[in-house]
């Protein structure tokens, strides 16, 4: 008898729980309780032989908390599917809709409920080669998860991102290129930054700008992509990337209310293109420059160093977002933990 692993997640975050011994159940709730002992957070677990079935499983937990009735009580909290007798299992599956699966979205989730498939059993019982030749061998995988078939490998590292991107919103409508200016330029860094954090060259880089589609003004919206001599991580050859597609798209006479940099075609840094006037060393002095200014902003604070495009900050940013509704950062920041009065 082949042996399949185990699956426990708790909210987002998956385990493999295979060589654990023991009530899983009672393991889980005692694991749950420490957390919220610890942080104050609550938190639901889902056990299932496959992560389909796990993350299912951390729904009905959520749900039989969250709406009394919805499921039956034990399952509140922490919910072990791989610990049900087939008659339960099958109870609990014909009581979800089809579109609580993981993977199963609005659009597919509509055309199943319109051949009758309306509930995860349903989904279940259907012919593997039928779901393959009707959908996607996607929605086949995710069959064969429902039916205990592991298909999708537990990710011990989380794959590279093969886009890098940072826009946000003004806090007020911004006309000046100046301003503008600043704004990518902090954009365009930040991106490099995470570029870096993950190990990544990038090759292109895209640069935004549009106005707000709420307002009754005149509409701009334009987006220009600017290929790079070489892929690189260097914030300043990104920064001047991206403010070469600014300069080219930017128009007189907007009211701009969000612009963004994405950083596309993205490559391994271990992978370096060489060319006939390439000097040497030169790659090397600037990542050492680059590892120098990370640590700087991550040690002080983030701005600490800068791209000197991004402005001085002596002067208010009309550009900034305005966080005045901002959720406390409890869980990060010392000084916005609530202290209460004896």
């Amino acid at each position: 008898m082949q042996h399949w692993p185990w699956y426990l997640l708790i909210d987002e975050s998956f385990v493999d729980i295979s060589g654990i011994r023991g009530d899983l159940t009672d393991r889980s709730r005692r694991l749950r309780q420490r957390v919220l002992d610890w942080t104050g957070l609550p938190t639901c677990v889902g056990i299932g032989p496959t992560k389909t079935l796990a993350k299912l499983a951390n729904h009905i937990a959520k749900t039989a908390e969250r709406k009394p009735g919805s499921y039956p009580a034990e399952f509140s909290q922490v919910c072990n599917l791989a610990a049900m007798e087939r008659e339960a299992l099958q109870q609990v599956l014909a009581a979800t809709e089809v579109r609580e699966v993981w993977g199963v979205g609005p659009r597919i989730g509509q055309q199943l409920e319109a051949e009758g498939i309306k509930t995860v059993l349903d989904l279940t019982q259907l012919d593997l080669a039928t779901v393959r030749r009707r959908w996607s061998v996607v929605l086949e995988r995710t069959v064969r998860e429902l039916q205990g078939t592991p298909c999708v490998d537990l990710e011990e590292a989380p794959p590279a991102k093969k886009e890098i991107a940072c826009t946000r919103s003004f806090g007020r409508a911004v006309m000046d290129l100046g301003e503008l200016e600043e704004a990518v330029t902090t954009f365009a860094s930040r991106a490099a930054e995470k570029l870096r954090r993950q190990g990544s060259h990038a090759g292109q880089v895209l640069t935004f700008v549009r106005t707000s589609p709420f307002r009754p003004d005149k509409q701009y919206s334009r987006s220009i992509i600017v290929p790079l001599l070489r892929p690189t991580a260097d914030t300043a050859a990104l920064v001047e990337g991206a403010l070469m597609g600014l300069r080219t798209i930017y128009r007189s006479g907007y009211k701009f209310a969000k612009a963004g940099v994405m950083l596309v075609d993205l490559s391994d840094a271990c992978v370096e293109q060489g060319e006939l006037d390439f000097e040497e060393g030169h790659g090397e002095g600037r990542c050492r420059l680059m590892t120098a200014m990370d640590a700087l902003n991550r040690r002080y604070g983030r701005g600490t160093v800068i791209i000197g495009s991004a402005g001085t900050g002596e002067m208010p940013r009309n550009w900034a977002m305005r966080q005045e509704r901002r959720t406390p950062r409890y869980t990060t920041r010392i000084g916005e933990i609530p202290v209460g009065k004896a």
